[in-house]
């Protein structure tokens, strides 16, 4: 290993990030085989050798007030990732999604080891709430990777150095075999199946479960021979698994490994999900989703009065503006009206067929020309790298 290799600590908080991480991993060693990397993550930058010395699930939160509950906690696994990053001699230290845990880890990060590159990898949906996290982005980030192309008019005028590097997502191979699974869990190739996803945060679970699981047992009195089908994120196994085991609904559910995602989506007819990034995925894979999302009260009438300034919350719908995944939030996110719209698919296969036609369409728009977002995420990160040592040269 040359001694001037570069050496790049990834932080990765969440599920969605760390599959992210692991993309990024694999590229850099592609295009410098001799990169050291070291971070803070899960399973798939575990796949890579790369191991996390604390577990992320507990990080993963949303909202003001599942966060205060653990503040004391993100404070401290922040300070252990600068003192960590510090202790393996980073050049950089890339920082994925994750806006609450990544800011304060930039902050401590800036005060251990001020003069490394800090980059933001995914930017805070500044298009669609909270305009003002742009210049907060701007004051506590050195670099951003950005993807979507509609994110540097937010960041620049702040100072904020912004790559375009496109959507990780739209680059995986979520290409699967649904017949083969069918046939292996016993399912009738002609029964309708829905696919559903609770989401990756225990909040998430917490909230969904009761509404998801009214609605699936409406379902199966409506459709008798409807199979039921889910992947769970690792931070939430355990607790999906057991509530699954004491609700009827569930009873004869199929849990498909993660790695078999691609085999669990083509085997759907229609997925049931929580609004996140599975919904980009289902897309490009051209499931017709429905998309839930519940917060708690206060935090959601805040965000709906002073912070949304989108139209949609899946970037599915904001790219295409109109409702191809249909939404119900909060209020609306109850069992009769999600078994409704589940139903509306199931119904009819006409509908079932042009919308995923148009989930693959508006997938590819958002793709746009770049080739690998996960290659060009890592040319920006090594030129950051190479950047930052000819200005120190420089400064000798």
């Amino acid at each position: 290993m040359a001694e001037d290799a570069p050496r790049i600590f990834i932080v990765a908080a969440e599920p969605s990030g760390d599959a992210l991480a692991g993309d990024l991993i694999d590229a850099l060693r592609d295009l410098q085989p001799d990169v050291v990397v070291a971070g803070i993550g899960g399973a798939q930058m575990a796949r890579r050798d790369v191991v996390s010395p604390f577990d992320i699930s507990e990080l993963s939160v949303f909202g003001i007030f599942d966060g205060l509950k653990i503040v004391n906690l993100v404070h401290q696994r922040a300070e252990e990732t600068a003192e960590a990053a510090k202790a393996f001699g980073a050049d950089a230290v890339v920082l994925i999604d994750s806006w609450g845990f990544m800011l304060r880890a930039s902050w401590k990060l800036e005060a251990q080891i001020p003069d490394i590159p800090r980059v933001k990898y995914v930017a805070p949906q500044v298009f669609a709430a909270r305009r003002g996290r742009a210049k907060v982005a701007a004051e506590n980030f050195t670099h951003l990777l950005a993807i979507h192309p509609f994110d540097a008019p937010y960041f620049e005028p702040h100072g904020l150095p912004v790559h375009f590097v496109g959507n990780p997502v739209l680059e995986r191979d979520l290409s699967g075999d649904g017949p083969a699974l069918r046939r292996s869990r016993g399912i009738d190739l002609a029964a309708p199946v829905l696919l559903v996803l609770f989401g990756s945060r225990k909040s998430e679970l917490n909230r969904l479960f009761e509404p998801f699981a009214d609605a699936v047992k409406r379902l199966k009195v409506a459709f008798p021979d409807l199979e039921i089908i889910t992947t769970l994120s690792p931070s939430i196994a355990d607790g999906a698994r057991a509530r699954m085991e004491t609700h009827s609904a569930f009873e004869g559910v199929h849990i498909i490994d993660n790695d078999a995602r691609g085999d669990a989506f083509a085997a759907s007819d229609v997925a049931l999900a929580c609004s996140g990034t599975v919904t980009v995925e289902l897309a490009k894979a051209g499931v017709p989703t429905i998309a839930a999302y519940k917060l708690g009260w206060i935090y959601y009438t805040v965000v709906r009065l002073f912070l949304m300034k989108a139209r949609y919350i899946s970037l599915a719908n904001i790219a295409a503006d109109e409702a191809l995944i249909p939404e119900l939030i909060q209020h609306h996110c109850t069992g009769p009206k999600l078994a409704d719209a589940v139903s509306s698919f199931l119904k009819d296969t006409d509908l079932r067929q042009d919308r995923s036609m148009r989930l693959r369409a508006i997938t590819k728009q958002m793709a746009g020309e770049a080739a690998s977002p996960s290659r060009s995420a890592a040319e920006a990160v090594l030129s950051i790298i190479a950047e930052a040592r000819q200005k120190k040269t420089g400064e000798a």
